[in-house]
């Protein structure tokens, strides 16, 4: 009877240890409105997506140090890296990056670019649809019709 309480313990054990492991290592995507409303886990790395917003890009000569913007449509967020960004990382394309918050300057630890023309990570076209439809609502409820491009 000892040993049958001593497995079922021990599975216990390791169950907990295995969620716990998952928790600490799962990432979280945050919208760049919410992020922008502080909503945003503080205390650990996220994700945030959108545009890069043309005109944004920045460099410093002669280093690896890029400051660019993020929008979903609705919000822009401040974002810096320091790295060799993705072949396709550029002005009006979709963007991943992972990082977290230093003041209101999102401090991106990788930077992913969309693969093609046609593909944008789930999250990121999901956010920005639900901003352009927002919009298009309010629009809508101030007496203004109207098709929102894109």
């Amino acid at each position: 009877m000892l040993a049958v309480g001593l497995a079922a313990a021990g599975l216990a054990l390791a169950a907990a240890l295995t969620l716990q492991a998952f928790r600490e290592n799962m990432m979280f995507f945050v919208s760049v409105s919410d992020v922008v409303a502080g909503k945003y886990p503080a205390e650990r790395n996220f994700r945030v997506g959108g545009l890069v917003l043309d005109g944004s890009i920045e460099r410093d000569q002669g280093s690896l140090d890029v400051r660019f913007v993020v929008t979903d449509l609705r919000c822009e967020l401040p974002v810096t890296y320091t790295g060799v960004l993705p072949d396709l990382f550029r002005e009006g394309q979709g963007v991943v990056a992972h990082g977290r918050m230093q003041s209101d300057v999102f401090v991106a630890d990788e930077v992913l670019a969309k693969h093609d023309e046609e593909y944008m990570a789930p999250e990121v076209a999901e956010s920005m649809a639900r901003h352009v439809n927002e919009k298009t609502a309010t629009l809508r409820e101030d007496g203004v019709e109207c098709e929102v491009a894109g």
